[in-house]
């Protein structure tokens, strides 16, 4: 197996594990090797710690999420649609990055990059409509937080109808922008 291939299959088996046993304190790189069907030997080649495994899983998690929701780094109809799409194909992924990692201290300063990466891609579409940048920051925070919050709340309701889901997301998204218009 070629070193980009090998590392992938690492990191997608990686990202099982550590969803698998709550995150990065209680997974041990034995647990990680035993899920890859490589040896730690043949971690440490790739990665210098669990650390950093742990990191470039997280990183894996938010660019895959990133190319799910952006077009050219653009928002737009297709969005939604993709992050529950990545969440249903990567649940792993999506409930290390907005749950796990999230409440571990070594790398809660990485989910929020991404989470603020998120609320500032969002931020110039309720400018356009808010009635000031308070209210334009207020609306961007909570459709992000709401966005995360619905999905992961899909996930654990055993991810039912799709379509329907996209739809009933984007109505209660629908509700935080209205809140944001009232002038």
């Amino acid at each position: 197996m070629r070193r980009e291939e090998r590392r992938e299959q690492i990191l997608a088996a990686a990202t099982r594990a550590f969803a698998k046993a709550g995150g990065f304190a209680p997974t041990s790189l034995d647990d990680v090797a035993a899920e890859s069907g490589v040896t730690r030997m043949i971690l440490y080649r790739h990665f210098d710690s669990k650390t950093a495994l742990y990191q470039a899983v997280l990183e894996r998690a938010a660019v895959r999420m990133h190319a799910a929701t952006t077009d050219d780094g653009e928002l737009g109809d297709h969005s939604v649609p993709g992050m529950l799409k990545w969440a249903s194909e990567d649940p792993d992924g999506f409930r290390l990055l907005f749950h796990y990692a999230a409440r571990e201290p070594d790398f809660r300063d990485e989910v929020d990059g991404v989470r603020e990466a998120m609320v500032a891609t969002l931020l110039p579409h309720m400018e356009k409509a808010a009635a000031s940048k308070s209210w334009a920051s207020w609306g961007a925070n909570l459709a992000t937080t709401m966005l995360i919050e619905a999905i992961m709340a899909w996930l654990e309701a055993g991810r039912p109808d799709g379509d329907e889901a996209v739809t009933r997301i984007l109505r209660a998204l629908d509700g935080v922008y209205n809140a944001v218009t009232v002038h």
